[in-house]
């Protein structure tokens, strides 16, 4: 009987130091030291990532747009100011004046945007996340991990159909309205993205 004892004591003994010996290997195996700024800035600068431009065509077609627009609305004004369907009364030629001035900077100033801004505007695709960059004074760099995202959809208007363009939208889990969105892409290119996350997305949740 006391050997049976003394049996089951070493047998509880040796199942404690196995159990206390797992601990201290998952203890060795945890780490969380402290990142430094500059490993900081070597993992999350753009300068690692080999950002991609969109679609050529994307920035002409803004300003022929914006300059589109704004020759309608200068011709809008003129039809209304030249006395051909009412006359203005005389003391509303100043207004007429700031209108068409207004219209010019509005017009000027939104082609000269997408003229330096949409270059600007660049993504990259890696195996675990997208990531999309754009602004001209305030800068904006959004990451999205594959795993987060819930689905994924291809919009096109028919500009972008016309120039052979397509728009990305990317949904992350949880969100009702899509995370970001990305302009300007090639048709082809865009597909392939797509259907890139989508093999990829079900392949990082087993991980």
């Amino acid at each position: 009987m006391t050997e049976n004892t003394e049996v089951h004591n070493n047998d509880q003994a040796s199942s404690h130091d196995e159990a206390n010996k797992q601990e201290t290997g998952l203890a060795e195996d945890f780490t969380n030291k402290q990142v430094k700024s500059h490993q900081i800035q070597e993992h999350i600068s753009t300068k690692t990532l080999d950002m991609l431009p969109l679609a050529p065509q994307y920035r002409r077609i803004n300003i022929i747009i914006s300059l589109v627009f704004g020759g309608f609305f200068l011709i809008i004004t003129y039809l209304g100011s030249s006395g051909l369907f009412f006359d203005l009364p005389k003391d509303a030629f100043p207004f007429v004046i700031g209108a068409y001035a207004l219209i010019g900077f509005l017009t000027l100033w939104s082609a000269t945007y997408h003229f330096f801004a949409d270059p600007l505007k660049q993504y990259a695709l890696r195996e675990n996340d997208l990531n999309y960059q754009s602004g001209l004074i305030f800068r904006s760099f959004v990451s999205q991990p594959i795993l987060r995202i819930q689905h994924i959809e291809i919009k096109r208007g028919p500009i972008e159909r016309r120039a052979g363009m397509a728009t990305l939208q990317v949904f992350s889990a949880g969100g009702i309205s899509y995370t970001f969105n990305i302009p300007g892409l090639i048709y082809e290119n865009a597909v392939e993205l797509r259907q890139f996350i989508l093999d990829h997305k079900d392949l990082a949740s087993d991980v």
